[in-house]
This record gives structure tokens, sequence and C-alpha cells, in this order.
């Protein structure tokens, strides 16, 4: 028996076994690389790539479409990664945002038969995601080289065959850009409801050279008649401000001398309302005055009226005689010592009136002057005033004996 098998005392395993092993690994292997290449293929890449992709991705703004057997699915499927059957399901992402599609090199003949080009034209558009379907069932993924490119080339050959190139070129160039966005919504309404066009941009076309320089030195020329009539403008204006200026200071120096009118009206009527108050005050201070004075001389009338009676009249006479120191004769003594209108029934009555009571009362008012002092001059003052009543009879009974001759 040979001893050498069993040496160690563990059994060796067949020749064959590290071969199998590896195989097994290396095929483990392939089966993952492969399945990891059709799941990371890109979803930007052509049709063909697509179609082995399990797994894509749909961008933002934009939603993924889907084809399987050449027929568009209904199918759409928002931003984000998906899952679809590779080489059966063909997928495409469709902007839904808003895009700008450049329509470039445009020609275009006038009315005048004259060639200009527009280089380039912006169309401002975007699809609706609910139409999505519609539209790229009716026109295909390039929806928008038949309802934007070739749209604007036709309707842009239309409005140049239509007017003139000073028409085109100047005058309704800023009438082009609503003009083809009219036109166009009208047509996409119409046919293709989910696009909606948002704003033409128009550049300004191309023109020969030699017409070019003719509406250059037209431009040239039209600004140099703007340029005067902007000059005759500012002039007009100029001249207009200094008659509103001039207006306004004699408007102005005429209000002044208006207001210095009226203020000196109103001076003068405060001056004549302020003498009316003073002649006014005076009227009535005279008139009370007056009304006193003729009150005062009422009441002196009245109080003369019950003073003056005879008995004091013939007081006073006698006083007024007692203090004459002269005594006048001759044949005009009545007429120029005695006034009869004064003296009335008083010369007539004096004798008849002078008794021993008057003596006495004229004796008492002596004393009452002070003549009592001294006895003698009280019987001087006594015989000198005996002398004067007798003096005045006499001259009493004088006096009837004249109005007895007459």
């Amino acid at each position: 028996m040979d001893p050498q098998p069993l040496r160690g005392g563990i059994p060796r395993p067949p020749g064959g076994g590290g071969a199998s092993d590896s195989s097994a690994i290396i095929t483990v292997m392939i089966g993952f690389l492969s399945v990891a290449a059709m799941i990371l293929v890109p979803s930007s890449l052509s049709a063909t790539s697509n179609s082995f992709a399990i797994l894509h991705k749909v961008p933002e703004g934009h939603v993924g479409v889907y084809w399987r057997g050449g027929a568009l699915l209904k199918t759409i499927t928002d931003p984000g990664f998906h899952l679809k059957l590779p080489l059966i399901t063909q997928f495409e992402p469709i902007q839904v945002t808003l895009q700008t599609d450049q329509v470039k090199d445009i020609p275009c003949g006038t009315k005048g038969g004259v060639m200009i080009t527009f280089d380039k034209i912006e169309v401002v558009n975007r699809l609706h995601k609910e139409s999505v379907y519609e539209t790229l069932l009716n026109y295909g993924v390039e929806y928008d080289h038949t309802w934007i490119y070739d749209k604007i080339h036709h309707e842009i050959n239309q409005f140049c065959s239509a007017h003139t190139l000073q028409q085109v070129y100047i005058d309704m160039f800023d009438q082009i850009d609503e003009k083809m966005k009219e036109d166009l919504q009208a047509d996409c309404t119409r046919y293709a409801p989910g696009i909606e066009i948002i704003g033409v941009r128009v550049t300004k076309p191309k023109i020969p050279d030699s017409i070019k320089r003719n509406f250059e030195q037209m431009e040239e020329e039209r600004t140099k008649v703007m340029i005067a009539m902007e000059k005759q403008r500012v002039a007009e204006k100029e001249a207009e401000t200094q008659k509103k200026m001039a207006l306004t200071e004699a408007e102005k120096n005429a209000q002044v001398s208006r207001i210095l009118m009226e203020q000196k009206l109103m001076e003068k009527d405060s001056s004549r309302l302020q003498q009316e108050i003073e002649n006014q005050m005076y009227m009535a201070r005279q008139k009370s005055l007056a009304d006193a004075d003729f009150y005062r001389v009422l009441k002196e009338a009245e109080a003369n009226k019950l003073k003056l009676t005879p008995e004091y009249l013939e007081l006073k006479f006698i006083e007024a005689i007692a203090n004459n120191s002269k005594i006048f004769f001759g044949d005009k003594v009545p007429s120029m010592v005695f006034d009869q209108r004064l003296l009335g029934n008083f010369l007539n009555d004096v004798p008849r009136k002078v008794s021993s009571d008057m003596f006495y009362n004229l004796a008492d008012r002596f004393l009452s002057q002070g003549y009592g002092a001294d006895r003698r001059q009280f019987e001087l003052g006594l015989l000198l005033f005996s002398t004067k009543v007798w003096l005045v009879s006499l001259s009493s009974a004088f006096l009837r004996r004249c109005e007895g001759t007459n």
C-alpha cells in the first residue's frame, strides 16, 4: 500500500474544480454589466440608443412621450425618472415651456419687385401640456417646422408682395411684428390649438446698397427738415412763452393796481364812514346840548314865571334905585331913566304901597346887611332911602301929568 496519499490527513479535490468556479463568476459579471449597460444608457442619445434603455429621465420643463411599434401612446409622463420596455418602446422629451424659434434668411419680393432679405425673425411660442398628444399625433415631433418656420416664410412673402419697399422698410416696419403674430396665432388657433404664439421679433431687412444709400439720403433730408421744424417749434414756444410771461406780468400789474385802487377806495370808505359817525356823534351831542339848553331855558322860564311876581319886581326895583348915587332932572327924564313898559303899574302903585311896614322891612334888610353896626349910619341910610322913595313918588306924579297933557 502506498503511504503518500495518506500524508497530511487531508484529501485533495479533483483537478478540474477550479476552472468551473471561474467560469461561473465570469458569467455573473457579464450578466450584471449587460443589465447595467441597458439601464444606464443616457436618455439624451438617439432613438436607437433610447430603445435599449430601461430607465430614462424627463428634464424639467418637458413631458415624456412614448411610441410602441411606431404608434404614439397616450401616456404622458412628468419630469423625473421613469421605466420603459427596451427595444419595444421609444421615448422622446417634448418642451412645454416658453421657447424661441429663430427663422433665418427669409427672402421676399416687394410690390415694386425689389428683393430684400430678413436675416432673422424670432418667434416666442409655447405648446400646452394638455394638447401635446393631439399636436404630435397630427404634426409629429417637429410640429414647429410646420406652424412656425414654414408659416413665417409664407406670411413674410405675403406681406412683402402686398406693400412697397418704402412701406416695408420704413412706413409699416413697426407693424410687421403684430401682423405676423396675429396671422400665426389665427392659423394655430384654427388648426393646432395647443400652440400659443407669445410674440414675434422682426429684424430690419437687408436691401440693395444703392437703394439703401437713397434711403439714407432721404433720412438725412428728413432729419434736416425735422430739425428745422423743431427749431421753428422751439422759436414758437419761446415766443409763446414770452407772450405768456408778458400777459402774466400785465395781469399781475393790473391785479396790483386793482388791489391798490380797492385799498384806496376802502380807505376812503372807511374815512367817510368815520366822518359820518363823527358827524352823527356831533349832531347827537349838539342835539343833546340844544335839548338841554331848551330844557334849561324852559325850566328857567317856568321858574321866572313863578319867581317874577310884582312884589319881587318891586323889591328889585327898589334895590336898583337904592344903589344909584345920581339923580337926573329934566323934561326927558321919564323917557331916559324910566321905562313905562318895565315900571308899568309899579309907578302908579308906589304911593299906596309905601307904608310903615316897608320901612320896617327895609330896616331889617339894612340891619341884615351890616348897617346895624353904627346907628348913625343906619339913620343916614334910612334918611337917604326915604328921600329916594319921595323922589320916586314925585317922578310918578310928573309922569302922570305928562301923559294927561299929551
